[in-house]
């Protein structure tokens, strides 16, 4: 477990991004991509999973299990931020791995992408978005609270402008 103790300027930069436009932008997307995702996989996808082969109805299974994992990991670490932004939560409880994303399907990706072609156009698309938006919630994610551990600035303020530069693209 890592130290909650987190610097003044770390918990800041945290403050900043759950304030942001950038955060509001992502929380909605998320928001709406697992709205999205339910209401597909609940509905049109259920129907297109029917007539699918047994190996593309297996690897349906196992893609919607992948997308859902995602999509929840998402949504729970911008939920933590929403309750940093509201004071609900200390930025340096934000802190903890638990609340941390993890890159662990590099091998599963590889294994999922073999049965791809069988899949539900839908599924594919959605799953998609969700990487996407996993992978940039992940950068955010290290650049804040991993990579921000290992390099205190000389000048807080100015690792901070540069910290907030980057987590925004700029």
């Amino acid at each position: 477990m890592q130290d909650t103790q987190s610097p003044d300027w770390r918990d800041d930069v945290i403050q900043d991004f759950a304030r942001s436009e950038l955060f509001e932008r992502t929380f909605q997307e998320g928001m709406e991509l697992v709205e999205e995702t339910a209401s597909y996989l609940d509905g049109e996808g259920r129907q297109e999973s029917k007539l699918l082969s047994r190996n593309a109805a297996l690897a349906y299974a196992a893609e919607s299990m992948r997308l859902t994992t995602r999509l929840m990991q998402v949504a729970s670490w911008l939920l933590v931020q929403r309750a940093v932004r509201e004071g609900d939560m200390a930025p340096a409880a934000a802190c903890e791995d638990r609340y941390r994303l993890n890159a662990d399907d590099a091998a599963k990706a590889a294994e999922a992408e073999a049965a791809r072609g069988e899949l539900p156009r839908g599924l594919t698309r959605l799953a998609d978005r969700a990487e996407r938006l996993y992978e940039r919630v992940r950068h955010l994610d290290r650049r804040m609270y991993l990579e921000s551990q290992t390099e205190e600035p000389a000048n807080p303020v100015l690792g901070q402008l540069d910290r907030l530069k980057s987590a925004f693209g700029g």
